[in-house]
């Protein structure tokens, strides 16, 4: 990676594995906040579908970080664009998180990625969800989260949101590219995912979405307290 430039904005990172809730957690937040929001796994994702479309191989290092390096990838709203084309629905699959799993082991992936991560920090503040926020890509962030919960959980979050979606889903499948993916975004030799040294660790195993959030905007209130508005009750019951 290259020299970290000073941010023209604040920063809070939510990292953790998929089906622990930091996708939600970091939109909600950013709404609360007034914040915009990044969703980095839709960055591996769009890498990892067009290159399956261009048929670059998944472990072709060079390839890939040049691949990387020619996309345009924006947000608009919930939509995801890829050069231009609406690719939220691809991306969104379980063969699109595989795919994105192994691409996000390249490092001239993770190059290329970075620098468009920290170019997404504008004022008023980014909230940034994915699996080396606080770690790698914003390690000076001042609030930094890591979401974690049970396998088994976890497989049964993301069979449900899969149905909900309309798409074809087993919990057996899951469980196994679960594990595997797990292995993979563990391993890496290059940002690996795990907690920052000074990331507060929440187990969502067992909490909903509202608990979390409190949580998380607990800790924001404590480091940060002129970034929550005053309109943000501490209870989100009436959220």
């Amino acid at each position: 990676m290259t020299t970290l430039q000073a941010l023209p904005a604040r920063v809070i990172t939510v990292d953790g594995p998929s089906g622990t809730g930091k996708g939600t957690i970091a939109a909600r937040l950013a709404s609360l906040l007034g914040w915009h929001v990044l969703d980095t796994g839709a960055l591996y994702r769009c890498v990892g579908l067009a290159a399956v479309q261009r048929g670059v191989a998944l472990d072709d290092d060079a390839a890939l970080g040049d691949l990387a390096n020619g996309l345009h990838i924006g947000f608009d709203g919930e939509r995801v664009l890829l050069d231009g084309s609406d690719v939220s629905s691809d991306i969104r699959t379980a063969a699109a998180g595989e795919h994105a799993s192994r691409v996000a082991a390249c490092p001239a992936v993770r190059r290329a990625l970075w620098r468009l991560q920290r170019e997404a920090v504008r004022p008023p503040g980014l909230v940034a969800d994915g699996r080396d926020m606080g770690t790698v890509v914003f390690p000076e962030a001042e609030v930094k989260i890591y979401l974690d919960a049970s396998p088994e959980v976890r497989v049964e979050r993301r069979y449900k949101q899969l149905k909900e979606k309309g798409m074809d889903a087993n919990v057996p499948d899951l469980a196994r590219e679960l594990a595997e993916r797990d292995r993979r975004d563990r391993e890496r030799s290059v940002s690996p995912m795990e907690p920052a040294a000074d990331a507060v660790v929440i187990d969502t195993s067992s909490l909903g979405i509202e608990a979390v959030l409190v949580a998380v905007l607990g800790e924001v209130r404590r480091v940060l307290p002129d970034a929550v508005p005053d309109a943000v009750p501490d209870a989100l019951s009436v959220i």
